[in-house]
């Protein structure tokens, strides 16, 4: 039995020797590392928040005190000293532990949004509600990983400075990294608090000779502090934070446990806002996390614990992403490329490793990656801004207001769009073929293999008077469905027997509707299924198959509402076609984590599950035959 099956409650860490909480960090290190080599998950910011998060729950209560934190891939270590320890082999598995804080599991999590830069200002507004309910109550916002790059922190800082008597104490785990070294002005200052020789070395003297004086003892670390603004101002580009008007502690090592409750506690007994500045490194205690340079393990696949080294994968659609931009690059010289802080994860790092001065990465601060691609494209240049689906949603009004009021000709590449899974409620790529349907003007591809996605993204960037986005999902893509003809451009991937039912495929829902294509036929009924390739604006030639045909089936992995099913049937409406009418899309709820096909499958968008609601919906379109085909007297409806 290790030291972690003791530990029930924070309140337990408080009963534990400098030995045993050591040896409690080692165990947990093991903990995370085999969790994580099989179940895969966030593992460079969690080896190096050990530490850290043992002293914030040493110092503060939890849950009485409130820890948020920001983006909250960093949170495991909480997780298994907050009574999650038994259950943590669960992780990232359907009903068990999520990869992020979750309501549902613990009194412990509050904040569940995995979006970085949210935390200080959820940990503003709690901290001032307790002030104004009179409430003993601490809010610890735990910040790190790239998310200061991100403006949304920065209005937060801004209030938080004014908001005197709010008992917050911020902890900036400062790794230098987000995926990749954290970029821009503000990550430079921190590095170089970080690593001046010369502050380093005064400071290490001074704590030195402070230490030596007999009789000292506690007091030392208190004078060394008020000497540190000092040499700090002398030696250091120091009032980052301090001219904000924002009490400041640090630099302190985040993995000297000792050092960081010393400091913590000092701000907790602050009557006001305190930053607390830690120094960690991403994948601290397991060497291979350590020495890997693209991310140190920031989330890994499946690896082998011993060397480090990940298990074999096939290529994914990132990667034929990442290929098709190298050829453009070499292609054309006005592409450049942009991404918030993710360049390997979009797969942008081969085109930066080709053209570096067309490389650009403004940190976690989507929207002004939007509207800096508006400057671009301005400019004389054709920006592609490539990003997470989910992330998108952060910039609406700026791709709204920024780029498509003003007609410029940017690219926005979503990847893992649609369910992607494991990752929880605000990973899934759900959100943006509904949101981008209002913004008038824009042109929306949805490929449904690598060799469409290689189409689409090229043709995407000859539009130079509007905005494009080519989306696609997570993982693997399928092989390549060649069409049997085309219907103005769209690609007909099945033409069987008669005009009974269309299938519209929505990208990468292709796979699915050709599965539903197969057992149709089978039952005798004819299928015609195609794939608009660009579902944005609506092809004019899929309303001249819906007049044609006696259903309509469109089939999506995006929202329900306002997707790509709603437009066509809005679109078919208006044009005076009213053949019956099947959407199939995922349901406007916030999906629990699992695996992509499991989610698939409980949410109905499978071929088997898809085809029989159709077979049952033709037995009742086989007994209007007296109407014309086009229109039918049945009530248009939205199933899942």
């Amino acid at each position: 039995m290790g030291i972690l099956d003791s530990i029930a409650s924070p309140r337990d860490l408080r009963d534990l020797s400098d030995a045993q909480l050591e040896a409690l960090a080692t165990e947990i290190r093991d903990v995370l590392i085999r969790t994580v080599a099989t179940n895969t998950g966030h593992l460079g910011p969690n080896l190096g928040v050990v530490e850290l998060t043992l002293a914030i729950h040493r110092v503060f209560d939890s849950p009485t005190d409130r820890i948020v934190f920001d983006t909250g891939h960093q949170s495991y270590v909480h997780k298994l000293v907050t009574g999650r320890a038994a259950t943590f082999g669960t992780l990232r598995r359907e009903g068990g532990v999520s990869g992020y804080p979750s309501q549902a599991e613990s009194p412990h999590d509050i904040v569940e949004n995995s979006h970085a830069s949210t935390a200080l200002s959820y940990a503003d507004g709690l901290a001032k509600a307790y002030t104004v309910r009179g409430e003993d109550r601490h809010v610890v916002a735990v910040i790190g990983d790239g998310a200061l790059t991100g403006g949304m922190a920065w209005e937060a800082l801004n209030n938080i400075a004014i908001a005197k008597d709010s008992r917050l104490v911020i902890v900036v785990n400062d790794n230098g990294r987000s995926y990749t070294p954290t970029i821009g002005g503000l990550a430079t200052a921190l590095t170089t608090l970080r690593t001046n020789p010369r502050y380093e070395h005064v400071l290490d003297m001074v704590k030195r000779r402070l230490n030596a004086v007999p009789g000292v003892g506690p007091a030392a670390y208190d004078a060394l502090h008020a000497m540190k603004k000092g040499v700090k101002d002398a030696l250091a580009p120091q009032g980052l934070f301090e001219d904000l008007g924002l009490k400041y502690v640090g630099p302190v090592d985040g993995h000297d446990r000792a050092a960081m409750e010393h400091v913590l506690a000092q701000a907790k007994r602050f009557n006001g806002p305190v930053i607390v500045h830690a120094l960690t490194r991403k994948g601290y205690g397991y060497d291979p996390a350590e020495r890997h340079e693209a991310d140190q393990f920031h989330a890994p696949g499946p690896f082998d614990v011993q060397t480090g080294a990940e298990k074999p994968k096939g290529r994914i659609w990132t990667d034929h992403f990442a290929d098709t931009m190298v050829e453009l690059g070499q292609r054309r010289q006005d592409v450049v490329a942009i991404t918030a802080a993710m360049t390997h994860p979009v797969g942008l790092d081969k085109f930066q490793a080709r053209f570096p001065d067309r490389f650009f990465d403004v940190g976690i601060a989507e929207q002004h990656a939007a509207t800096s691609a508006a400057g671009l494209a301005m400019g004389g240049l054709h920006p592609v801004f490539a990003v997470y689906a989910t992330f998108l949603n952060r910039a609406f009004d700026q791709v709204l207001m920024d780029v498509a009021l003003h007609k410029c000709g940017v690219t926005f590449v979503l990847d893992r769009s649609g369910v992607t899974g494991d990752d929880g409620a605000s990973h899934n790529g759900m959100w943006d073929m509904s949101i981008l349907q209002v913004v008038p003007g824009l042109r929306l591809a949805a490929p449904r293999d690598a060799t469409r996605m290689h189409e689409l993204v090229n043709e995407a960037v000859e539009v130079d008077d509007a905005p494009t986005v080519v989306r696609f999902p997570k993982g693997p893509p399928p092989a390549d469905i060649e069409a049997v003809g085309t219907a103005g451009g769209a690609d007909v991937l099945v033409r069987n027997g008669t005009k009974d039912v269309l299938v519209v495929a929505v990208g990468s829902m292709a796979t699915v509707a050709v599965g539903v294509a197969e057992r149709l036929v089978a039952q005798g009924i004819g299928v015609t299924v195609v794939d608009p390739r660009w579902v944005k604006p609506v092809d004019p030639a899929i309303i001249d198959l819906a007049r044609e045909h006696r259903l309509v089936v469109s089939i999506e992995d995006n929202g329900e509402t306002g997707g790509c099913g709603a437009v066509l049937l809005q679109t078919l409406n208006a044009a005076g076609v009213h053949t019956p009418f099947r959407l199939h899309g995922i349901p406007q709820e916030f999906l629990d984590h699992a695996k992509r096909d499991a989610i698939l499958e409980r949410i109905g968008l499978t071929p088997q599950a898809i085809a029989l609601s159709i077979v049952e919906e033709m037995g009742i379109v086989g007994d209007m035959t007296s109407l014309p085909a086009g229109h039918s007297s049945l009530d248009v409806e939205s199933t899942t």
